[in-house]
């Protein structure tokens, strides 16, 4: 039985992997470039910072529109973690809408994300259509 609050990853990364929508994401081009450039300590500040000031109120502005598809690495994470908006956390991850997320659901979801990159860092990105 599964607790309430982000599941694990490896579960959560084998459910993402079978939707169709999910597991279609992929770093571009600009993204990858961006998150050499930058290192990966400030791609996981970046994240720290879009979680809480997009994802953790409890009414975030624009919920379900808040996150652009590409731009920054971050964001493309979020769109394949289901991490975007409150009503895929909801939906995906079991947090419920309506509450502002703890700081222990801020750290899990900048982690996931994080491996998401991390994962998506390593793959030739040529082995992809």
């Amino acid at each position: 039985m599964r607790a309430v609050g982000m599941t694990a990853k490896e579960d959560i990364f084998d459910r993402l992997g079978r939707s169709a929508f999910r597991s279609r994401f992929r770093l571009g081009q600009k993204e990858r470039a961006y998150a050499e450039a930058k290192g990966r300590d400030t791609i996981a500040a970046h994240a720290r910072d879009f979680i809480a000031a997009r994802l953790a109120p409890a009414h975030p502005r624009n919920d379900g529109r808040q996150t652009p598809m590409r731009g920054h690495p971050v964001f493309v994470a979020q769109h394949a973690t289901a991490c975007c908006c409150r009503s895929c956390l909801e939906k995906w991850h079991l947090i419920p809408p309506g509450r502002a997320l703890s700081p222990d659901e801020q750290a899990q979801i900048v982690d996931l994300l994080m491996c998401w990159i991390d994962r998506q860092m390593t793959v030739d990105p040529r082995s992809h259509s």
